[in-house]
């Protein structure tokens, strides 16, 4: 849940172990590197439960070391209180996106604005596809997404 900073995001996939919290930690370290972490709380979740307590996938910690960029996260699943305590729940593709949206119909006073992460590619890449089932390669194809998504998020939201 949401606890400091004045805005929020919340990074959405399926099993919360590649995508998701790629994008956590790729947004994080763009807001601690332009000084701005005391300003968004931000966290990442799966809309499933099946790898709720555990690590990333280690393609996702290789990648992401690759690039100096750490995570500590733990997968979760998405709770009733994020869609009232995020700003933005921001998911990878469309299956993500129906089950948020009938997750958030069940919530009164939904507070999150739900949208696809890949709306914001300057590229127009508007679906980040899971690599789960790929190469290492299409973990780098998933951290370049990101990268390019997260800094137009910020830079729409600041």
């Amino acid at each position: 849940m949401a606890a400091t900073g004045d805005k929020s995001v919340l990074f959405v996939c399926l099993g919360n172990i590649c995508r998701s919290p790629i994008a956590e930690a790729v947004f994080r370290k763009l807001v601690t590197d332009e000084g701005l972490s005391n300003q968004w709380s931000i966290d990442s979740a799966a809309t499933s439960d099946w790898n709720v307590g555990c690590s990333p996938d280690s393609r996702a910690l290789n990648c992401l070391k690759t690039h100096a960029t750490e995570t500590t996260h733990r997968a979760r699943q998405i709770t009733r209180d994020d869609f009232l305590s995020y700003d933005y729940i921001l998911c990878m593709d469309e299956s993500n996106l129906r089950d948020l949206k009938k997750k958030c119909s069940q919530v009164q006073n939904c507070k999150a604005k739900i949208e696809l992460l890949g709306s914001y590619d300057p590229q127009k890449r508007l679906i980040i596809e899971d690599p789960y089932y790929g190469s290492d390669d299409d973990f780098e194809t998933v951290y370049q997404q990101c990268v390019r998504c997260c800094k137009s998020f910020l830079e729409k939201c600041s």
